[in-house]
């Protein structure tokens, strides 16, 4: 395939590479890489042996030591080479996306204009690493502080944006003056194979050092458990489930290492009697059906008053019968495929369980078969009556499945049922009431990191924090002041008299 060509991505792959150099001993065997949306084999990719994964974080923790002594405006220059790198193959990239993840062109597209936005806002954040001076209790002393770079940064990204999620991490990384270690979905290390060649152009053009982008592909039994287990990584950044989150958190904090987990969600959509259902309801089925339903701030649970669910239910079997579901390569398809066979029998095995427990499939619920679905990857979006207390309501499936369930009474009614999970990542409201608005909003209302008003649940701007709560991690990247997780703090004070007084008005003579 041209596109692979283009991309530097032959038939056979080495899987770790410190930006300047690839190696591999192959002693891991290797992963052959389906795509979803035809069942043809892209490429293979070698995984990374114990020697190999040894040698990037190494080259990371060397390169950290000459990385930080950059200033930081010219860090962010480096990352404005990226951005305009990435620019130049955003047709290229994006189409490798959506051929080894099944996500739309578009949204393949748009996942390398994430990559450029968070590229060109940590330029921006390059010379806004800010500390703050406070005003100190004792005479002529100053008391301020101020952010160092922390040191090499583990990233273990999801299939779902194989791309855009380590963006977040490494260019804000990057401009704080880290060096980073990637361990990419072995679902997708096509796309991480891809931006590592891009990178190591920007790398050679400007004589920086080996081991300021590093890969490693791999399980999560061999190189994600190294990366957890790795003291030369004070900081991990853990795109992926709340079992996979756990087990990290765990690990890191035996060691003392920080942890940034952006985990599961169990987003939900309130419809109130106030909405204006002509903008909600394509939001609503953007958000459940975008991806094919594999987002973590996927709408996955809509809660509808009582009053307005007939009316709701109507237009969604409409806009649900009118999906055109197939290639992701033509941009007349709504809906792609899932990203593989065994997401097609959790699809499965969660239509099955809804039933059992007293839920109804309203619409959808089939895999489909025949001419242009051969990869066997590919299903009908479901709509289905639920109760939110039904266990397999209550846990997230990373398929396209929208519950609908119903409240009645006031919006504190489905506020409840709105943080009645275990998870707290997304959440919308939609409402033309002010009062209904607000309280959504306030402190009493979503328990979410993210909560919306006449939106739908997914489709976060690069701008703000992103991440939730609860079991979804408590992290936070991207956007805002996210950026101060990825360096180290330090308080200062300067005696500047020639006294030595002391804090709440301590007195020590000698």
């Amino acid at each position: 395939m041209k596109l692979l060509d283009d991309l530097g991505i032959s038939s056979q792959n080495q899987g770790a590479s410190t930006g300047v150099t690839w190696r591999t001993t192959a002693a891991e065997g290797r992963i052959e890489v389906v795509s979803p949306v035809d069942g043809r084999l892209l490429a293979t990719v070698e995984r990374c042996s114990d020697a190999d994964y040894q040698h990037c974080s190494a080259a990371a923790q060397e390169a950290f030591g000459e990385w930080r002594k950059v200033p930081a405006p010219k860090r962010g220059d480096i990352v404005r080479q990226i951005s305009e790198t990435l620019r130049a193959a955003k047709t290229e990239l994006g189409t490798l996306i959506t051929w080894e993840t099944g996500k739309s062109l578009q949204e393949g597209l748009g996942e390398v204009q994430e990559m450029i936005d968070i590229c060109e806002f940590a330029l921006g954040l390059s010379r806004q690493l800010y500390g703050r001076t406070m005003s100190s209790e004792r005479v002529e002393h100053r008391l301020y502080e101020q952010y160092h770079p922390l040191g090499p940064v583990g990233i273990i990204s999801a299939f779902n944006f194989p791309a855009a999620v380590w963006s977040w991490n490494a260019m804000i990384a990057t401009v704080c003056g880290d060096t980073t270690l990637w361990k990419p979905s072995s679902k997708t290390p096509l796309t991480a194979i891809a931006i590592q060649h891009l990178l190591g152009r920007v790398i050679k053009e400007n004589n920086l050092p080996e081991g300021l982008f590093n890969l490693v592909v791999g399980t999560g039994a061999t190189v994600g458990e190294r990366l957890l287990h790795d003291r030369r990584l004070p900081l991990v950044s853990i795109t992926g489930s709340t079992k996979v989150g756990r087990r990290g958190a765990e690990v890191i904090a035996g060691r003392f290492g920080r942890s940034i987990l952006e985990l599961g969600g169990n987003n939900a959509i309130i419809v109130t009697p106030k909405a204006h259902l002509g903008r909600a309801v394509p939001a609503i089925v953007f958000s459940a059906v975008g991806t094919a339903g594999q987002r973590c701030t996927t709408t996955r649970r809509l809660i509808v008053h009582q009053d307005v669910y007939s009316q709701v239910k109507k237009a969604l079997v409409s806009a649900y019968e009118s999906l055109r579901i197939g290639s992701p390569l033509d941009q007349n398809n709504h809906v792609g495929p899932l990203i593989s066979r065994e997401a097609v029998r959790e699809y499965r095995d969660a239509l099955q369980k809804l039933e059992e427990q007293g839920g109804r499939i309203i619409c959808g619920g089939r895999v489909l078969e025949g001419e242009g679905f051969e990869s066997g990857c590919y299903v009908e979006p479901v709509l289905a009556e639920a109760e939110n207390d039904y266990p397999v309501v209550q846990q997230e499936t990373f398929v396209p499945i929208l519950y609908l369930i119903t409240y009645e009474g006031g919006v504190e009614n489905a506020i409840a049922r709105q943080n009645g999970v275990v998870q707290g990542l997304s959440s919308s409201i939609f409402t033309e009431d002010l009062r209904e608005a607000e309280l959504f909003l306030s402190a009493v209302g979503s328990d979410c990191g993210l909560a919306n008003v006449n939106i739908g649940t997914s489709g976060a701007e690069i701008g703000g924090a992103f991440g939730g709560e609860k079991e979804t991690g408590g992290g936070r990247e991207s956007g805002s002041d996210a950026w101060k997780g990825y360096m180290r703090r330090q308080t200062n004070t300067i005696n500047y008299g020639l006294e030595l007084p002391l804090a709440q008005g301590i007195v020590f003579e000698l």
